[in-house]
């Protein structure tokens, strides 16, 4: 049997019907959203009483995305995505042991991503029964003595991989791999490879940091804001109101995106009463540039050129220079070197491969040249590139040319995703960790860690492929639904695997892609009460601008079998590892503070006086070199740097005989997690089977709106990678440019698809072809439809 759709969960299949530009993001729509959300998970006066202690001292960190809050925080201090998430996993709705007697593995693999967590909270540790296809309970200490008795079994270690999602909390991430680095390994892929490794890995070659240079109170001080692919109202909505107050006292915010998202055009703030009373809200972007797929870096460039020809006119002419030749001198290498390639660019191929006329670009410019203090934001549509390095890079050199780095109200921003993937960096959670680290964790516990290398995500795909994974521990996340290339090595996982652990709060897709021992152990939730030997916990986060606060759950857990991360970590490495005089794995998880206590013996500057300081309000702020203009770089300055030919980079022009595809979240829609199946910023309801694209590329592939159409993969490897019955969606997007949903789309990646220096997926700029379905297929792929 398939699960149906129920008639609360989306409404009846709508697409393409954009309205007149003129609706903004936000408002009494977001109001409504967060409402039906609510009742959707039947916590409507439990889950609005919660929010009031979202993101506030002695409260929760909201569970969703890594912006930061004010030290003064809002009563209301949430946006729509957060309550979201927090309606999500506070749901009264129980998977409990009875449901998974109901269902076969296989059954379950029928369902939707979105029918798979719509079941609810996991409530008892799980273990996968071959014989008859079912997950079935079992207690804790049989979970821990069978998972440490097969990984005590394996002769070659590296072959088992230890993931984690960057939800985990601070301590929950430094057990993880202090347990990984005692087992001896550093295999440790983590969702920062699948998005931000690119800005990690680039950055500090730039400016020696690999982290924001800003904090939330430059946004208050900048004079303009650009942002370089980033769905802003979808992936970090409470970025929206510092964009908000930015244009509200006379500053600009300059966007580059393919897609037109709604908030980012105008946006009503639900915490203004005079927006709440307009129907179109404010207007946020001043100037909105649809640069085409992969063309940020010439878009960049241009302006760069703009710049540096300006300044040369202004030298010439004896007038006030336009660069700033002190910082520059006093601070930055490769100038005259990215100057003279920046001279030498011809517009013709700047227009062609940004897809922005001259005009345009030089508009940009104009704002960023009169602008005293310039705050650049980048996401993932710049991340997720073949070239993905190159483009902040490019980001960091427009900065360098004013000086834009290490003043009040300037900076490099990159916008990070999940809570704590930037926490979980800091604390160790990395394939490749420095000499300096490993010797301190190694004094502080009398180890003895590994030196070589592990897998990144990229490079864990690969070694499952090849047969070279033995067991896979997930803390947190989705990972098998996340990955690229997703049939594959599901294929592969299942086939040759010999143990799955998932640590998780809900039954998702990585439960049904699963070794031939598999198990599922359910953790408490950020929102829940954390008791450790009768004692109420704190764990810590970091957010995307380096600010260490505390969270505290507030709620009773969604059932009594629930594990902390902390304890769970404990009790594997308890069952695995010989005891260690140093490591008392349950000492530690019976109160973090003495986990708090070994991070500072490892960071000591970092995280000096940790307790005391994270349960001040508003936490503290960690030292970033670049901010105070202190350059720890080769060069010990902050480096222009670009690559010899940088504009023939992931471009598509308009009569390619193939396409560039981003794939993209919806509204609705947190990583993996799909909320519903409705994306109101896209005026798309009730399915997320869709292709946007631009009219011209419809009606030049012969194509109707409507008709339905299958993906093909273009990738040298020879491999067919295709996904269909994808609707066609007219949208404004850059000719030779399309867009879809992921994970849906995912299988379309191939691994190898990604930047080459830090190996992170390039999801947005997926070279594909498109294709009309024919009678057949339409036929196969409605009766699929009709079923689901």
């Amino acid at each position: 049997m398939v699960k149906k759709h129920t008639a609360h969960e989306s409404n009846a299949q709508v697409y393409g019907t954009q309205d007149d530009g003129t609706s903004p993001g936000g408002g009494w729509l977001a109001l409504k959203a967060v409402q039906e959300h609510m009742f959707r998970q039947q916590v409507p006066f439990m889950g609005n009483r919660l929010m009031l202690s979202m993101n506030k001292h002695t409260g929760f960190k909201c569970p969703s995305c890594a912006w930061p809050d004010p030290v003064k925080p809002a009563m209301a201090e949430f946006c729509e995505n957060g309550a979201k998430a927090v309606a999500w996993e506070t749901t009264r709705k129980r998977a409990r042991p009875e449901f998974f007697e109901r269902h076969t593995v296989t059954e379950l693999s029928k369902w939707s991503d979105h029918e798979l967590e719509s079941e609810g909270r996991l409530t008892h540790p799980m273990r996968y029964n071959a014989g008859t296809d079912k997950y079935e309970a079992l207690s804790w200490e049989d979970a821990f003595r069978e998972i440490g008795e097969e990984l005590k079994s394996y002769e070659d270690r590296w072959r088992v991989q230890l993931y984690t999602s960057g939800h985990a909390p601070n301590e929950s991430a430094f057990m993880f791999q202090l347990f990984g680095r005692m087992y001896g390994i550093n295999n440790f892929p983590d969702c920062s490879n699948m998005c931000h490794e690119t800005t990690t890995v680039s950055l500090p070659e730039s400016l020696g940091v690999g982290k924001a240079t800003t904090t939330l109170d430059d946004f208050d001080h900048a004079d303009a804001v650009f942002i370089f692919g980033q769905n802003t109202g979808t992936n970090s909505p409470r970025m929206m109101g510092n964009l908000h107050e930015l244009v509200g006292r006379g500053g600009s915010v300059v966007t580059f995106n393919p897609l037109r998202e709604k908030a980012l055009v105008r946006f009503a703030d639900p915490q203004s009463p005079k927006d709440m009373l307009s129907p179109s809200g404010t207007t946020i972007s001043s100037q909105y540039h649809q640069v085409r797929i992969g063309g940020d870096i010439a878009a960049i460039q241009g302006m760069c050129k703009v710049l540096i020809e300006a300044d040369d006119r202004a030298q010439a002419n004896g007038e006030k220079r336009v660069l700033d030749h002190e910082f520059i001198e006093a601070h930055t290498h490769g100038l005259e070197a990215f100057a003279e390639h920046c001279r030498a660019l011809d517009w013709d191929r700047i227009e062609r491969h940004s897809g922005l006329r001259r005009e345009a670009i030089e508009q940009a410019a104009e704002v960023y040249m009169t602008s005293e203090r310039v705050i650049c934001c980048w996401g993932m549509g710049i991340t997720q590139q073949t070239h993905g390095g190159d483009g902040v890079q490019q980001i960091v050199n427009l900065l360098l040319l004013r000086g834009n780095i290490g003043r009040r109200g300037t900076g490099a921003c990159p916008v990070r995703g999940h809570s704590n993937v930037q926490g979980d960096r800091t604390m160790g959670i990395y394939q490749k960790p420095g000499e300096a680290f490993l010797s301190q964790l190694d004094k502080v516990f009398e180890i003895q860690s590994p030196r070589k290398h592990g897998d990144d995500v990229a490079q864990c795909c690969e070694s499952i492929l090849a047969g070279g994974v033995d067991a896979f521990i997930g803390l947190g996340g989705n990972f098998f639904r996340a990955i690229p290339d997703i049939e594959r090595v599901a294929e592969k996982t299942l086939n040759t695997l010999k143990m799955t652990v998932q640590i998780s709060t809900k039954l998702n897709r990585s439960h049904l892609i699963h070794g031939k021992k598999a198990f599922i152990l359910p953790c408490l939730a950020r929102t829940e009460k954390d008791i450790q030997a009768g004692v109420l916990q704190t764990v810590t986060l970091e957010d995307g601008m380096s600010n260490v606060n505390g969270s505290t759950g507030q709620i009773e857990p969604a059932s009594p079998h629930l594990k902390s991360e902390i304890a769970i970590i404990a009790g594997i490495a308890r069952a695995t590892l010989p005891p260690h005089h140093k490591v008392d794995w349950e000492w530690l998880s019976e109160d973090y503070a003495r986990i708090r206590d070994r991070i500072e013996a490892v960071f000591p500057d970092m995280f000096k006086d940790y307790n005391a300081r994270v349960g001040e309000p508003g936490g503290f702020h960690l030292y970033n070199a670049a901010r105070e203009r202190v350059w720890e770089t080769d060069t010990g300055r902050a480096n222009f740097l670009f690559p010899g030919d940088t504009l023939d980079t992931g471009m598509t022009g308009p009569e390619a005989d193939h396409f560039q595809l981003i794939t993209t979240r919806g509204h609705d829609q947190f990583n993996t997690t799909v909320y519903s199946l409705d994306d109101r910023y896209r005026d798309v309801y009730g399915t997320r089977m869709v292709v946007m694209m631009n009219p011209a590329d419809i009606e030049r592939l012969g194509l109707e709106e409507g008709n339905l159409i299958e993906f093909r993969a273009v990738a040298e490897d020879g491999i067919e990678r295709h996904a269909s019955g994808f609707r066609v969606m007219p949208y404004d997007v850059p000719e030779g440019c399309a867009a879809a949903y992921y994970p849906e789309t995912n299988g379309l990646i191939p691994i190898a698809n990604r930047d080459e220096r830090s190996h992170t997926i390039a999801a947005k700029s997926v070279p594909v072809t498109i294709h009309l379905m024919d009678t057949e297929q339409v036929q196969k792929q409605t009766g699929m439809l009709a079923t689901a």
